[in-house]
C-alpha cells in the first residue's frame, strides 16, 4: 500500500521516540543544521584559484594558502583576473558533488525510517542515480534505477556505476515523461501488497504507531529525479554554510556564487542558504535542461516544500522572493538542446584539464566554468567569484563512446607539440 498522509508540522528527524517518526521546531537554521544527521563526515570542500589570462585561452592554476602565505598569494595575484572553485568533485571517487551534497541529509533519513528499499530516475548516464545507488549499496538498502532510454551497447561511466550497485530498469521516454507516475507505479510494484510506499520528504509525516503495525516486510522510498526535494536542499545549505565561514568568503564577504542546474535543486540550496544565513552573496544558475519558467516555479516548489517541512522563519522580504525569486537564472553562453555537445568543447575540457587539473565535462560544469570566467574578467566587479563543481567526470567516458574523434585529435594535438 501506498502512504502519503496528511501533513502535520513535521520535521525532519532527529530522535527515535514520540509519537511522530519526529516533531519539533527548530529556533534558527543553526539549530536545525546542529541536530540533523549527516552522511557526510565533514562539509569541508577544497577550495582552489584559477586565474584567467586576458584572452581567455590561457589558465593557470593556483591553490591558496593559510596564514601570511595566502596573503602574500592575494598580493602578488590581486592585478590578475581570477575565480574560485569549490571542488565538491573531490567528495568521493565515484559518487562526489552535488550528487553527494544532495544526499547528505536524506541517506540518515532513509537509515532512521529503516527503508529496505530506495526508488529514483535519471537519464541513462544520471550521476545522481549511479550515486544513490553506490551509497545505498553500503548501507545494505536495495538501489531501484529507472533510467530513461536504450541500455547503451557498451555500459560505461555513471551507466556502469548504476549497473554494478543498482537494479536498473529502462524506461522508454513516453513513460519517463510521466516521472512521478513512473516512480510510484514501480515503487508499489518494488513494496509488493503487504509494503510501505512513502516520497522522501514525506517519512517525517509518518507515525511510528503505523509503521509497527503495518508489519511492513519492505519499506520503499520514492527519491525524485536529481534528489529534487527539501530535505536535499538541507545538505547544500550545509556547504553555503562552511563556506561562509572560511577566509576566502567569510567576514561579510560578497561573493558572485556559479553552478550549473540539471534539476535546479542545487543552485536553489545555494541560494536559499544564502539567504537564511543572511550572506550578501548573488546566486546565479546556468540552466541547461529546461525553460526559464520550469526552472521558476521547480525554485518555488522546493521553498515551499521547504517551509512546510522545516517551519523556518523566513527574512521579512519573503513577499519580494516569493514574486522576483532567491536568485538568478541564465542561459549559457551558447544555448543548445540539453545533452548537446558543440564541436570543441571537449577539446576545451581536455585543455584546462591539462592547464588546471580540473576535470570539467561539455554538458554540465563547462557551463558554469564560461560564466565564471566572463564574470571573471569584468572590471568593473568588486566581488569574488565562486563556481561550485557539481561533480560529473565520469559523464565523459560515455562522451568518449559518441565523439571519440575529439579525443583522438586531441592526443594528435599533443604529439605535434612533443
Amino acid at each position: 500500500m501506498s502512504i502519503r498522509l496528511a501533513r502535520p508540522a513535521a520535521l525532519p528527524i532527529s530522535a527515535t521516540s514520540g509519537d511522530l517518526l519526529h516533531y519539533r521546531s527548530f529556533a534558527s537554521l543553526s539549530d536545525l543544521l546542529s541536530t540533523t544527521s549527516w552522511h557526510l563526515p565533514s562539509p569541508f570542500t577544497p577550495i582552489h584559484t584559477i586565474t584567467v589570462a586576458p584572452d581567455r585561452g590561457h589558465f593557470s592554476f593556483s591553490k591558496l594558502l593559510d596564514g601570511e602565505e595566502e596573503e602574500e598569494t592575494e598580493r602578488r595575484i590581486s592585478s590578475i583576473a581570477r575565480f574560485h572553485v569549490a571542488r565538491d568533485d573531490l567528495l568521493h571517487p565515484l559518487a562526489n558533488g552535488n550528487k553527494a551534497r544532495k544526499l547528505d541529509a536524506l541517506l540518515p533519513l532513509l537509515r532512521t525510517y529503516s527503508a529496505t528499499d530506495a526508488v529514483t530516475c535519471g537519464g541513462c548516464q544520471s550521476a545522481h542515480a549511479a550515486a544513490l545507488a553506490l551509497y545505498c549499496a553500503e548501507m545494505h538498502i536495495r538501489p531501484h534505477l529507472l533510467l530513461r532510454g536504450e541500455q547503451p551497447q557498451v555500459p560505461t561511466g555513471y551507466n556502469l556505476i548504476s549497473l554494478m550497485f543498482g537494479n536498473v530498469t529502462y524506461a522508454s521516454r513516453s513513460v519517463y515523461a510521466q516521472r512521478s507516475q513512473m516512480l510510484h507505479d514501480h515503487a508499489e510494484k518494488v513494496a509488493g501488497p503487504d509494503g510501505l510506499v512513502v516520497w522522501a520528504d514525506d517519512i517525517t509525516d509518518l507515525k511510528w504507531q503505523e509503521l509497527e503495525m503495518s508489519g511492513a516486510s519492505r519499506r520503499v522510498v520514492i527519491i525524485s529525479e536529481g534528489a529534487a526535494s527539501a530535505v536535499a536542499l538541507l545538505g547544500v545549505i550545509r556547504l553555503v554554510k562552511f563556506l561562509s565561514e572560511s577566509s576566502q568568503f567569510g567576514n561579510g564577504c560578497q561573493v558572485q556564487v556559479i553552478v550549473d542546474a540539471g534539476t535546479g535543486t542545487t543552485a536553489v540550496g545555494i541560494a536559499l542558504g544564502a539567504l537564511l544565513l543572511g550572506l550578501p552573496w548573488k546566486v546565479t544558475g546556468v540552466m541547461l535542461a529546461d525553460t526559464m519558467e520550469a526552472y521558476k516555479e521547480r525554485e518555488k516548489t522546493l521553498i515551499t516544500e521547504f517551509k512546510r517541512v522545516y517551519k523556518l522563519d523566513f527574512p521579512a522580504q519573503e513577499s519580494y522572493y516569493a514574486t522576483e525569486g532567491i536568485l538568478n537564472w541564465v542561459e549559457r553562453s551558447q544555448p543548445r538542446k540539453f545533452g548537446k555537445v558543440l564541436n570543441g568543447e571537449i577539446e576545451r575540457c581536455c585543455k584546462i584539464a591539462q592547464q588546471t587539473a580540473v576535470p570539467l565535462d561539455p554538458i554540465y560544469t563547462l557551463a558554469a566554468w564560461d560564466l565564471a570566467v566572463s564574470l571573471s574578467l569584468d572590471k568593473q566587479m568588486d566581488t569574488k567569484v565562486l563556481m561550485v563543481h557539481t561533480g560529473g567526470t565520469l559523464g565523459m567516458f560515455g562522451l568518449a563512446q559518441m565523439y571519440s574523434s575529439s579525443f583522438v585529435s586531441h592526443h594528435d594535438l599533443i604529439n605535434q607539440h612533443c
